[in-house]
Formats: structure tokens, sequence, C-alpha cells
């Protein structure tokens, strides 16, 4: 059914985009899906009369933030205790931690994992997710259950299983990648909906072998789809590849047929300039995730570097939060610390999120988001800031950093459905799941 003809008038319109442009006392006319019109509020007199409308007024109305790189299915690790002692490193983080997690989730565990991290991003003005999922114990069907979450909230995501032959179920994960690609397809092509989208994914490619890896990448060129998956995040990840197959993590992937313009390479925190040079010779977006790599204690990417090479870095939370805003501040901060000079990461930070996260998302879907313009996906945040320096295209930046990201997001509207306003979800009782999905976590946990 197609949604009701919106207007949101009377705030201050963040266009984003190439020419970011700031519109005061702007106002934006969604039709269905879509942005049918921009423009001054007082272009839109006419219109008000037959339409449902919004006041922004005291807000900004900004592009929903994009996501691209989630594991929804962390969140039952919150205040949960990994296996003792205490992990050294981050293989050990995986031992003791993420795979004994994902080896046990059930479908219900999945449900709602996926479902209060999908809340928690509408709360927080992300719209978009790349989500990129693990589950060792369950496989077959389970990305119909990720889907359904998705779907009940009314987020975009695109969403792929993480292969892996750490258990010996590298073939199993291949065919449910296939089986919910091909599923995902046949949907878009039928109804042209392109809420829920599919990528194939690898975890890291030290727990995939030549085998699955081959597999997986003929069987992605035949659906016409990219990787999503995990690269070079630990040096162990680049030690275990050279020491068993000769070459680097991204040389393995590239011989093998798995680097292009539709795969997106995760974290990328050890790479050497060869690599780099892969990457961008390729069109290959990388995903800096700055708060768990300083949580895993893995280093720090050097993004600078990439950025000056021409590669599309965009950036990711790994399941730390659905949410963007810490992460574009922890970027700016961890840069400048690393490279010991004040002066780096200001302008690269908010690049990251706010321009490459749009033109990453725009490679997987079929008309714009991250950017107000004519004719772009409706994924719009109303954003409760009242600026006490002057706000324009020049000073942007500064406010988005230090001001915009501490303030509450108001109104969250994905393809042109209002799934929040005035800081409430409209079609789900929260509370309710938040009970349901507490309950689930100590069945989860005795599990655990």
């Amino acid at each position: 059914m197609k949604n009701k003809s919106l207007l949101i008038k009377n705030g201050t319109i963040i266009t984003l985009g190439e020419t970011n442009q700031i519109i005061q006392d702007g106002a934006l006319l969604i039709e269905g899906n879509i942005i049918k019109k921009i423009g001054k509020s007082s272009g839109f007199k006419d219109i008000e009369k037959s339409t449902e409308v919004i006041d922004a007024k005291d807000k900004l109305i900004m592009p929903g933030f994009i996501n691209t790189h989630m594991h929804f299915y962390s969140t039952f690790a919150r205040g949960i205790m990994p296996k003792q002692p205490a992990a050294e490193n981050f293989v050990e983080i995986l031992e003791k931690l993420w795979w004994p997690l994902d080896e046990i989730l059930n479908e219900k565990d999945i449900y709602y994992s996926t479902i209060v991290q999908v809340i928690n991003g509408i709360k927080k003005g992300t719209t978009t997710f790349f989500d990129h999922h693990e589950s060792q114990g369950v496989q077959q069907g389970i990305m119909d259950v990720i889907e359904e979450s998705v779907r009940e909230i009314g987020a975009r995501a695109s969403l792929s299983l993480g292969i892996s032959d750490r258990y010996g179920k590298g073939k199993e994960g291949i065919k449910e990648n296939i089986r919910f690609i091909e599923k995902i397809n046949r949907h878009k092509k039928i109804t042209k909906d392109e809420i829920v989208t599919a990528m194939f994914g690898l975890h890291a490619l030290f727990t995939v072998n030549e085998a699955s890896l081959n597999e997986s990448v003929d069987a992605r060129k035949s659906l016409g789809v990219g990787f999503h998956v995990h690269i070079a995040e630990d040096l162990s990840d680049e030690i275990i590849s050279k020491d068993k197959y000769g070459k680097s993590v991204i040389k393995r992937l590239y011989d093998a047929g798995g680097l292009g313009e539709n795969t997106i390479a995760v974290h990328c925190v050890h790479l050497d300039d060869e690599e780099m040079y892969i990457l961008a010779s390729t069109n290959t977006a990388v995903i800096h995730n700055p708060q768990s790599n300083m949580n895993n204690a893995v280093g720090v990417a050097n993004v600078l570097k990439m950025l000056g090479k021409k590669i599309t870095v965009g950036l990711g939370t790994d399941g730390m939060s659905p949410g963007m805003q810490d992460d574009v501040r922890v970027a700016n901060i961890l840069h400048k610390h690393n490279c010991k000079d004040p002066r780096v990461f200001f302008c690269e930070s908010c690049q990251l999120l706010l321009e490459n996260n749009a033109k990453i998302a725009n490679r997987f879907f079929g008309k714009k988001l991250g950017e107000l313009k004519e004719g772009a996906y409706a994924d719009i945040i109303l954003v409760d800031y009242l600026a006490p320096t002057p706000l324009n295209e020049t000073t942007f930046f500064g406010h988005f950093l230090f001001g915009i990201c501490e303030v509450q997001v108001n109104t969250t509207i994905v393809n042109g459905k209002v799934l929040m306003k005035d800081g409430k979800l409209i079609h789900i009782d929260e509370e309710k799941v938040f009970a349901e999905s507490r309950k689930q976590a100590e069945d989860f946990w005795k599990r655990f």
C-alpha cells in the first residue's frame, strides 16, 4: 500500500550530498516513498490544505544515518560473562565470547536480538543498516527471521550471513546465502521493494577455506552481488593467511575474484601499501569501526592513508551500537590521538559518516540515500537542535560533531513512513518487546 503524502515544514533543512545546502525555514514534500519537492516553507502553502503536516519548528531536517557495518546478533552479549579466564587478545575474544555465543543462538534469540537493535537504531536516527550475521548453530532459513524483524519495525537493511568453516558448516552457510539472495532478488523484481536487500557474507577469511571461498565467489558472481567481509581486523588474520596461503588477506580475496565496487571490506586495520593499492584499483569500499577496534585493542586503521589513495572509507559500529553518533565522534578523537596531531580528522570523520556511507549505500539501492533531494528515498530524521552560533554550510561539521550528535532525534521516517514521532515509536510496543527480550536473554544466558 502506497504511503500518503506528507509535508514537513518550518525546519532547517540539511541536504548533505555533494553540495550540502542549509535551507532555513525549509520544507519538503514526501509522496509515497520518495521526496517530491524541497524548498522554503512559503512555497508550500497550497499543499498544506491537502496533506498531512509535521511542523519542524526548532528542528533540523536531515537524511537518516546509514550504518555500513552492524551485527544485530550481538544484543544478548550485553552484560554476559565471557568464558574465563579473561581473553588476552583478539583471537581469545572470539573463542571465549563471540564463537560460543553464535554457536548457541536459536531463532527466537535472533529475532529479539535483531528487533531490539533496530528499535534502538531508529531512536538514534539510523534508517539503513548493513548487517553481517553469524549463527553457526542455526543457519538454514535464519535470514528470514532477521528479515522479518527488520520489516516489522520498518527500517531499511542490507542483510548477509557470514559463512565460516570453523565448525565445518561452510557449505550450509553458502546455501543459506544463495537461498536468501535469490528470494530477495525475486521479491525486488516483482515489487520494486528495496526495504531489504542482500549481500553474500564471509566471516574473517582465516576461518574460510579455499573450497568455500571459491564456491562463494562463483555464487556471488552468478547472483550479481558482492561480499560483506571482515578483513585484517587483527594482525592474526594476516599472519594466518600468509602462513597458510602464502599471501595477504586482500591478495587472497583479490586472486579469488572477490573484490570490486559491490564488496565492502570491514576493518582493514593491518594493511600494507600493496593491499591498499588493490582496494583502490578495484573500487572496493572499506568500513572503519573505531570504537570496536579500540575495545578489542586490535590497532588503528590508517584511514587517512586510505583516503589519500582514493579508497572510499565509510563508518560502521560492528555491533557496539546501532547508532552512529558515538563512532563519528570517537573517529575524530582517535585519529588525532593516534597521529599526535590535533589538526587531523575533523572533516574526515564527518566525511566518513555523512558523505561516504551514502556513496557506499547508493551502490546497493536503486534510489538515493543519505541526501535530501527530489527523487531520493524519503529516509529522513528530525533532530531537536537550536544552534547557539551561526549555522551554515561552512560551520555545519562543527555543529554536527559537537552539538547535533549530542541531542535527541525527535522523528524518524523510513521509505516515507513515520516510524517514530516526538521520540515515541508509533507502530510497535517497545516496552513489551524489551520485556520479552529480557525473558529470552535469561534463557540464552543459561544455555551460554
